[in-house]
């Protein structure tokens, strides 16, 4: 993962000889992995990427969707069950699209109903989707949030780091007055 030179490719950091360099390593995200910290190895392709697939897959998913719906046209449910299953998926999707937005800008507290609502964000997959696609024309989806986590984690290791000088065993007792 390293070239010639002795530079670590994905984190633009010296490697040492017995390995990468210490430090925070960044997260990867989903069809990214680690090109956002720099923007560097396609980093602009995979977003138009994304965003074209979630795109085209919220299309497809639309459609397929309105297969159903004929589906129960032709069984002739009843204007009822119609009108509720399109409400259902709208509020499903909605929710689902929400849940998803937020996810990219704050990680779930752990006793979060995140768990609860896998379900109806399976059901309202549309709406996750479309966020995903809006979220990509921006930036990688969770970018912000991972870019934050990183810097911190970057500054409190070199706030660390700088503190330290010397052997701290090696030191002289302070003297007593």
């Amino acid at each position: 993962m390293s070239d010639d030179d002795g530079r670590d490719q994905t984190h633009g950091r010296e490697a040492g000889a017995d390995g990468p360099a210490p430090g925070p390593r960044p997260e990867p995200i989903r069809f990214f992995g680690t090109t956002w910290v720099e923007h560097d190895n396609g980093y602009a392709l995979r977003r138009v990427a994304v965003a074209a697939g979630s795109l085209l897959g919220a299309f497809a998913s639309a459609y397929l969707l309105r297969f159903a719906y004929e589906g129960l046209e032709i069984g002739n449910v009843g204007p009822f069950l119609s009108i509720s299953v399109v409400v259902l998926f709208a509020i499903a999707s909605s929710i689902a699209f929400v849940k998803t937005w937020e996810s990219f800008g704050r990680r779930p507290a752990p006793s979060s109903d995140e768990a609860a609502l896998k379900g109806l964000k399976a059901i309202g997959f549309i709406g996750s989707l479309i966020a995903y696609f809006l979220r990509c024309l921006v930036e990688a989806p969770g970018e912000k949030l991972r870019r934050a986590e990183y810097e911190r984690a970057a500054a409190e290791y070199a706030r660390r780091r700088s503190t330290r000088t010397g052997n701290p065993a090696a030191r002289r007792p302070k003297r007593k007055k």
